[in-house]
This record gives C-alpha cells, structure tokens and sequence, in this order.
C-alpha cells in the first residue's frame, strides 16, 4: 500500500521530541499523518513543526469549539509511540481519560491497524501489570513492538537518554503500513 492516512499518538518519553522522524517515514511513501499527544508530551514536541510536516494541527485536547475543528482523513494505521509505562497500562485497560486515550481507545475499538512502541526501562518492563498490559493489547491484535524478535528491548533504569538516538521509527512506520496493506485481522499478536 502506498498511501494511506496514518495517526500518531505521542506519549511524554524522550523520544517524542524526534516524532517528525515517524513523520518524514510516512511521508516518503506518501502517507498523510497527523499527530495527537497525550498531556504529558506536550512539552517534548514542536507543534509548529509538526503542523507544517503534516498540515494538521497537533491536538491535545477535545475539540472546544468549531473554530478549532479539524477534519482527518479515515485512519488507516495507528502509531502510539514513543509509550510510556503508564500509557501501555492505560490502553490495555482502557482508561480513557484524556483525548488521546480517548482517540486511542476508540481507532482500536474500530480495529484500525495499531502499532505500539514502548519506550520503558527494563525495571518498569519486569512489573506484572505492564507484562499483562502487553500480552492483553498483543491479545487483542495490537502490535507491541517490544524484544529481541523486534530488536527493541527496554533500557536498563537511568539509560533513558541514550536509547533515544537508537529509538525504531522507522520500523514502527513499516510495520503500520503492512498492517494497513494485509488488513486488522492479520496483525497477528506479537
């Protein structure tokens, strides 16, 4: 598939500040993006820049009024990236409690091609309730771009910067672009 509209969601980790790399990856195979972020990644982003890559506004919060509106075109792909450990949590459970969870919830909901990239150290990655949180959202045909057969492991606790550099944007947009080609029910559940 060489097209398609792709929606990004931005969660407060390092990385986010480099999310015009995902975009530049989508719009080399001329993909339209746009990008929504949770509250706390806010302060990683440009939202200048990411309006004038995309031609969409970032988003942050529900529409408040019709003047701000803006018109996407259908979601082919989804990509939640970089997500935190809180964020991971979250979706698996369902908790909606913000305009991104809540735009979250429904493109998976709708079984639109998702795809999450967590960025979490590996102190964070060995709790119970974030290994759940994966195999449930894997369970529910949302690809977790987390291990070695991904090789994208978690960082050792205080590492954070350093990984940053080496965050899979790229590979987070190809695997979004073949889950759109091949279709949801083929995301497998890795």
């Amino acid at each position: 598939m060489t097209g398609g509209h792709l929606q990004i969601v931005v969660c407060g980790a390092g990385p986010a500040a480099d999310v015009t790399q995902l975009l530049a990856a989508a719009k080399e195979r001329a993909w339209t993006a746009a990008v929504t972020a949770t509250p706390s990644a806010r302060d990683f982003i440009d939202p200048q820049v990411i309006e004038a890559m995309t031609g969409y506004p970032a988003r942050f919060t529900y529409q408040s009024s019709t003047s701000t509106r803006r018109i996407l075109p259908a979601a082919d792909a989804l990509v939640i990236a970089p997500a935190t450990y809180n964020s991971v949590n979250k979706i698996a459970l369902g908790i909606a409690d913000n305009y991104a969870m809540t735009s979250v919830a429904e493109l998976i909901g709708r079984r639109i091609p998702t795809v999450i990239v967590p960025f979490v150290n590996s102190a964070l990655a060995a709790r119970a309730p974030f290994r759940r949180a994966v195999a449930d959202l894997r369970h529910e045909q949302v690809r977790v771009l987390l291990g070695a057969d991904d090789e994208w492991e978690p960082h050792p606790p205080g590492s954070g910067r350093d990984q940053q550099q080496a965050f899979p944007w790229e590979a987070a947009f190809g695997v979004a672009e073949r889950l759109a080609r091949n279709g949801p029910a083929s995301g497998g559940g890795s």
